[in-house]
């Protein structure tokens, strides 16, 4: 449901989330900081128990904490954020044993090009494009989570 609500607020705008910034902004902002600290934890919490997509409940907390943040720079911002969560998260599930590390190379072998390409179109694409990818893919994920819920 957090999921969707991002997604929709992504949709609906820069001048529906500056207005939500600007009637909140008073009582979010010395709470910014110890609330995107328990964001963090909250995520590294439920990546390492359920790999549930990290990029996915990042972005929802930066759009949330941070409406009027460039959706360019709440992907980087996520990316370079799961970077570490998923590092330590991978080498706790390796030190169990519950990694298939042949999958694990598989999938690396074809995340790099798509990382690579993602990285050089992110910078030169319309921010409103990037909003919209970045709704959709919560939108899909969303929507994935729930019905399996059901």
């Amino acid at each position: 449901v957090a999921l969707i609500l991002t997604a929709l607020a992504l949709l609906g705008g820069r001048r529906l989330l500056a207005s939500a910034l600007a009637r909140y902004e008073a009582r979010i902002a010395p709470l910014r900081a110890p609330l995107t600290v328990a964001a963090g934890a909250l995520l590294g919490v439920l990546v390492t128990v359920s790999s549930v997509g990290a990029g996915a409940l990042a972005a929802m907390f930066l759009v949330a904490l941070y409406p009027a943040m460039p959706a360019v720079r709440v992907a980087g911002t996520d990316i370079a954020h799961a970077v570490p969560l998923t590092l330590v998260a991978g080498l706790g599930h390796f030190w169990l044993g519950t990694v298939n590390l042949m999958l694990a190379a598989t999938l690396v072998v074809g995340a790099v090009p798509g990382i690579v390409a993602g990285s050089l179109l992110a910078g030169r694409l319309p921010e409103a494009l990037v909003r919209r990818w970045l709704a959709f893919v919560l939108l899909l994920a969303g929507a994935r989570l729930a019905a399996a819920s059901f």
